[in-house]
């Protein structure tokens, strides 16, 4: 069952989301207008492990939510930028931490049925610290913590992000299972 697209306008954009309303024909449903919310760029994240185990993650509220929790770092793909030097760059800018190797590790749309938001997730390792994070409006804290706690924070309810969840979700299950 493909979903026939006769048309689409934007209702709103800017820098950072726009809203479109497509013109649509669901099938066994009829002619609808389906609200669509298109990201300009694409995000990267990245599960940060070090040589003993430990992952990089930051503590922080977010507004739109009203709930404090832990997150990997994460931030746009600029124009013209690859996505693993994105990443590279705001895991720098958020945590303090250079990234020595880049791996991808999975990509994806966070929420097909309504938004095109794409996620590039990466595993980093190799890290040296070159000082406090210089974009210090992302966290309260950034800590190295061991699997065992990152996995309690996870099944506790303590990461409430989805590209967070996703990405940890896959490095510690099938990427693990892969041999990754």
């Amino acid at each position: 069952m493909r979903w026939q697209v006769f048309g689409r306008r934007r209702v709103y954009g800017s820098e950072w989301v726009e809203l479109w309303l497509d013109d649509v024909e669901i099938p066994g449903v009829g002619r609808v207008e389906h609200h669509v919310l298109r990201m300009p760029r694409a995000c990267a994240t990245a599960v940060v492990t070090d040589e003993r185990g430990r992952f990089l993650l930051l503590y922080r509220h977010r507004f739109i939510t009203g709930r404090w929790g832990w997150e990997l770092p994460a931030g746009w793909v600029e124009a013209g930028e690859e996505p693993a030097a994105a990443i590279a760059r705001e895991v720098e800018e958020e945590t303090g931490w250079r990234p020595g190797r880049v791996e991808p590790l999975t990509e994806y749309f966070a929420l097909t049925g309504i938004s095109d938001a794409r996620f590039h997730a990466f595993h980093v390792t190799g890290c040296t610290y070159v000082g406090e994070p210089q974009d210090v409006a992302e966290a309260t804290r950034v800590e190295w913590l061991p699997e065992a706690e990152v996995v309690e924070l996870l099944t506790g309810g303590q990461v409430s992000d989805g590209a967070t969840q996703a990405a940890l979700s896959y490095y510690l299950g099938p990427h693990r299972l892969a041999g990754g």
